[in-house]
């Protein structure tokens, strides 16, 4: 990845940190606990193990810059479990679903809580999030998780008026709404790149643009790299959409999915005629949805994931691209916002996003290597939950006896895809389905009954259970 290549948000944040070149790990060096990964989860992991034990050595190695991957790329909307609490439920009990649903909300609040008292200038504004539906088709799908919500007595969710929706969401696309306070949006580099400091400033070591070049496994694992190697009693692989390269035993858990992004020119005073005046996260009632906010400068930021699959978990050079799908997102951006339609794109990006079976992140230890720890699979949605990540790897890898380390979602994946070629195969051909049924709801023309029963099988995909 080049300067020319960085993704917005980081090309922002590293011009406005002006940091001093990465230094490589050149030597061996010893380590209570190697992380690899210098994104949202492998920095909250190390923040959180030297908050319970300020004598370990724990060490960063990131194959690039800190935020690289998809903590410094996302579109920085500050979501949680609650939509998910069905699944949850199902999955894990009532009472972890409530658990994890309320600890997801409770992030919200310690993300900003952190980053005021470490001083990271993050644009982090907890205006809350808005689910619409901009078709007949989309109203009522939030039912099933807002009723499950209600009966459990834990929803923070309340249903808008029609207009009340429009004028937050500043666009008349949108027929229905329902809105919770517990949300918001965050320059997701910056976050990330606020993150590294704290690390470093607790004693934290970090060698970027380090790639881990091969994992020795053994009672003291070694990660060896190009110019140096470090040995650990324990390590953290915190890769996210690297890890099935690293490790097949997951490669039928994940399947890599590209999220694409544009960002306009400034223009606060047309952003506010529209009255989109702060930091709410809009999302629509899609399966693969559109997401859009607007950022303190006045920028309007829009995105979609979903728009193409790895074959075999490939990262392709692609993900280090603009947006392929610019064109598509243009069209989206005009149809929530016809004034706009003038209105320049300064950049667009892109970026792979582990998807897992269930639509949820998961944990471990790895097989047979009690001493390897792993996180993955949050789905596109993991600014908030890599907090509650952070607090899970901490726990096992401290072996602490708390509710993280005891949390069903440290015991490994749940559901696997099929092999390939029969898993890239199916899931262009669910793709398909998807947009064939969402085009048809968009027109207001019956959905064939094939597109409507093949695009079920992308349920866990959708930020809120519709069933």
């Amino acid at each position: 990845m080049t300067q020319e290549t960085l993704p917005f948000w980081l090309a922002e944040a590293l011009a406005r940190e002006q940091p001093a070149d990465p230094i490589p790990l050149g030597q061996h060096i010893e380590a209570d606990i190697a992380i690899v990964g210098g994104g949202y989860t492998g920095l909250w992991s190390a923040i959180k193990l030297k908050q319970q034990d300020p004598a370990l050595r724990v060490v960063i190695l990131e194959q690039a810059l800190c935020g690289s991957g998809a903590s410094g790329r996302n579109g920085g909307c500050l979501l949680t479990w609650s939509t998910k609490y069905p699944s949850l439920r199902r999955l894990f009990g009532e009472q972890e679903a409530t658990r994890l649903v309320q600890a997801s909300e409770q992030a919200v609040f310690a993300i900003r809580d952190f980053c005021q008292h470490h001083g990271i200038e993050a644009q982090l504004r907890l205006d809350g999030t808005l689910y619409t539906a901009t078709s007949p088709a989309q109203q009522g799908g939030m039912t099933p998780a807002l009723a499950a919500l209600e009966q459990a007595g834990i929803s923070r969710w309340q249903s808008l008026p029609p207009k009340e929706v429009q004028a937050r969401a500043g666009s008349k696309a949108h027929l229905a709404g329902h809105f919770s306070p517990a949300a918001g949006s965050v320059q997701p580099a910056l976050l990330v790149r606020g993150l590294r400091r704290v690390a470093l400033a607790l004693g934290i070591v970090i060698h970027e643009q380090t790639p881990m070049t091969r994992l020795v496994h053994g009672a003291r694992p070694l990660l060896e790299t190009p110019l140096g190697s470090v040995r650990a009693d324990k390590v953290i692989l915190a890769i996210n959409a690297w890890l099935p390269r690293q490790c097949r035993q997951f490669s039928r858990n994940l399947i890599l999915v590209s999220s694409d992004m544009v960002i306009t020119d400034p223009a606060p005073e047309r952003l506010d005629a529209l009255g989109l005046t702060d930091g709410i996260s809009v999302v629509d009632g899609r399966t693969f949805v559109h997401y859009y906010r607007r950022t303190p400068a006045g920028r309007l930021m829009l995105g979609k994931g979903g728009n193409r699959f790895a074959f075999a978990n490939r990262l392709h050079p692609w993900f280090d691209r603009p947006s392929a799908f610019a064109a598509d997102l243009r069209r989206r951006l005009d149809g929530f916002f016809p004034s706009l339609a003038d209105l320049p794109i300064a950049a667009s990006w892109t970026g792979p996003s582990d998807r897992s079976a269930t639509g949820l992140p998961f944990f471990g230890h790895l097989e047979d290597h009690p001493n390897v720890l792993y996180g993955a699979g949050y789905s596109g949605n993991g600014v908030v939950q890599s907090w509650m990540g952070g607090e899970i790897l901490a726990a096992l890898a401290l072996d602490l006896d708390n509710e993280w380390r005891h949390c069903p979602l440290a015991r490994g994946p749940r559901g696997q895809f099929p092999p390939e070629p029969i898993r890239w195969l199916g899931a262009n051909l669910v793709r398909r389905a998807i947009l064939r049924k969402e085009q048809a709801e968009d027109e207001g023309r019956p959905v064939p009954s094939w597109a409507r029963h093949l695009a079920r099988l992308a349920d866990a995909a959708g930020k809120a259970d519709k069933g």
